[in-house]
């Protein structure tokens, strides 16, 4: 439905572009989907379309994959089949998991004669005649690595057919472990304290610890919970020798976590970054959390160097030269001090989409070169998702080469109508855009837009929308003969959270589908101290229910049309995110007649109309009532109630 929905509006852009005029400044980017056609907007003239490659991602462009399965169309967690022998997939390279064996000097790779173990081959052989406990642990012990989590179903070891009754392994251990460095010490099994060498201790919890088995063919079940290592431990036997054919490791299900982190996507120029769109499947249990950050440089992180002159780091090699990724690679690991997010040139990844949304802003507070997507995937055993295609489009040349905004006062009385000045300072270069537009997101509807002023002088405005989420203002036109002139917005609205952002974007109506630019928080106006687009609150009340409103004390509703619906109103403060909310009814003696509403909400205002029916389908009779909210908050169960009266 989304797909028919954004294919219909697509052309009905097309439609009115033709109309309105070239869209000489959008390309639009989209990251797999290569089967796909393009979108209707990129046959138009001036509109540049450009495809990437889910599999184009790269460790030196800061690309990685964690358990993902790629193809052209989409990417998915990988998904293991229960009838494949996942261990001589191990080693390589694009499973990313591995197998160690355990001497004298640590955990390394396998021995020649261990590859018999995992070749496919039952005729061939390993044989546990002891050599393996002349210069190392008495145990032959192998981990194998899967390279992250997995639902493993059972292992299954066995000697060639001709000696299954004389060179069964007689004593065994298997553990796991999901790789979890903090749970090491408390594990039941520290494989590998015979040896010396550092890195021989890995630790596992025993699911069999077998010493006298008669098995020939052992095939034993594994827990229904992700595992990353599995270790084996065999010693010599008392009877004689033992002999591995083969061992085989199987599972099922998806990777419980996955993850997929694009190339740093090059713009090739600070461009204004528009809204984000995507296909997909989340089945019932699992999730995909899509998020992006945008930046300045090519590299979003700083590498450290360790000088040896104390505890000093430096960015830079011993030739003065900034240190890239692959530099840092070659360092010694001694030299090695570290890698952090550059906070200064690059944004923080955004917070995840709501993925059934398919659609969201793209989170930058100002215009930018380079853009890096993730998309992280949680999956059941059962049930996982898809990432078919992320689309995006820019404008090149941007709305403005910056738009800084603060607005005024930074902090406010809870719940109370208060006055505020939005400044905004743009600065234009020759090709920039230029913008007649300034939509600004409020946490209610605003109860006024009272002035608008350019370098301090009131000019005339049209209020183009005004909802629950903001206002947008048509405005005279803003373009390189106004740079660096300040405008100001007057405007009246309620605040009921502290930390409440007024976000904004500005745009230009004579191409209306080019990108909407988002504003900078910063220093717009020199004389105003905020230099923020968040309000905070005077006083920060620890209540949660800040009040509880009838239209009326007194409503009839008896059909007539005429004050059939009692209009109720409740405001909720400083809320992390939605709580649940019950509003019930009571007779005046306390005792709950049924229930009027129930519901979840976050900071704000809302409004519930009842028509004198509860939830059960009872009408209720006349006389006077008792309306209780019900507000249950991290803050705790807090009550706020009203008389309301029923005449027929």
């Amino acid at each position: 439905m989304h797909q028919r929905l954004r294919d219909s509006l697509a052309i009905w852009c097309g439609f009115l572009l033709l109309v309105v005029g070239p869209l000489d400044a959008l390309t639009i980017y989209r990251l797999g989907g290569s089967d796909l056609p393009a979108p209707e907007l990129a046959a138009l003239e001036g509109v540049e379309f450009v495809q990437l490659a889910w599999a184009d991602v790269a460790e030196d462009r800061h690309g990685q994959t964690n358990l993902i399965e790629v193809t052209p169309n989409h990417i998915a967690p990988r998904q293991l089949d229960p009838t494949v022998n996942l261990t001589p997939l191990l080693p390589q390279p694009d499973f990313l998991g591995d197998i160690f064996y355990l001497t004298w000097i640590g955990w390394g790779g396998p021995d020649v004669d261990d590859w018999f173990i995992w070749d496919e081959d039952p005729n061939t052989v390993y044989l546990g005649d002891g050599h393996f406990a002349q210069h190392g642990p008495k145990h032959k012990s192998l981990i194998f690595d899967l390279g992250g989590l997995f639902f493993l179903e059972r292992i299954k070891f066995y000697p060639r057919e001709r000696h299954l009754h004389d060179r069964f392994v007689e004593s065994f251990t298997i553990g796991i472990s999901d790789g979890d460095p903090l749970k090491d010490p408390h594990r039941e099994l520290q494989a590998g304290v015979g040896g010396f060498g550092r890195g021989s201790v890995v630790a596992f919890d025993v699911l069999y610890d077998i010493r006298e088995n008669t098995d020939p063919i052992i095939e034993l079940d594994l827990p229904a919970q992700p595992v990353q290592k599995v270790l084996f431990q065999a010693a010599e036997n008392t009877r004689g020798i033992w002999e591995l054919a083969e061992l085989e490791l199987y599972g099922a299900g998806y990777a419980p976590f996955a993850g997929y982190q694009s190339n740093v996507i090059d713009l090739g120029r600070a461009v204004s970054l528009g809204d984000l769109s995507w296909s997909g499947v989340v089945e019932p249990g699992a999730r995909v959390a899509l998020t992006m950050r945008s930046g300045d440089t090519p590299t979003p992180s700083i590498y450290w160097r360790f000088t040896f002159r104390g505890d000093e780091q430096s960015r830079f090699d011993t030739q003065g030269r900034v240190l890239t990724r692959k530099a840092y690679n070659k360092l010694n690991k001694g030299e090695r001090a570290g890698i952090t997010p550059d906070t200064q040139q690059w944004e923080a990844w955004s917070q995840a989409y709501d993925f059934a949304d398919s659609t969201g802003a793209m989170q930058a507070n100002q215009p930018r070169r380079y853009v890096q997507l993730r998309a992280d995937f949680e999956s059941l055993k059962e049930a996982g998702g898809r990432l078919d295609y992320v689309q995006f489009s820019v404008s090149d040349p941007p709305v403005a080469t910056q738009v800084l905004a603060e607005i005024a006062p930074a902090q406010v009385k809870a719940g109370e109508v208060t006055s505020f000045t939005y400044a905004v300072l743009p600065q234009f270069e020759e090709d920039d855009l230029g913008f007649d537009t300034i939509e600004v997101e409020t946490p209610v509807q605003v109860k006024s837009v009272d002035a608008v002023r350019i370098s301090e002088v009131e000019v005339g405005f049209d209020v183009l929308h005004s909802d629950a989420e903001g206002f947008a203002l048509r405005i005279p036109r803003m373009d390189l003969q106004r740079t660096e002139e300040l405008v100001e917005v007057d405007f009246q609205v309620e605040v009921f959270k502290f930390g409440t952002m007024f976000t904004g974007r500005v745009s230009d109506s004579e191409r209306p589908f080019e990108v909407h630019q988002r504003l900078t928080a910063g220093d717009a106006d020199p004389l105003v101290e905020s230099n923020a687009l968040s309000v905070g609150l005077v006083e920060v009340k620890r209540k949660a229910a800040n009040a509880l409103r009838l239209a009326s004390p007194v409503f009839t509703p008896n059909g007539d049309g005429v004050n059939d619906e009692l209009q109720i109103e409740y405001e909720l403060l400083n809320l992390l995110g939605a709580v649940p909310v019950a509003l019930d009814l009571y007779d005046l003696s306390g005792h709950r007649l049924g229930v009027v509403y129930r519901g979840t909400a976050q900071s704000g205002r809302f409004r519930v109309a009842w028509g004198g029916v509860l939830a059960s389908g009872e009408r209720v009779g006349p006389g006077c009532y008792l309306l209780r909210l019900k507000v249950t908050s991290d803050q705790g169960v807090e009550i706020l109630q009203r008389v309301v009266a029923l005449a027929y």
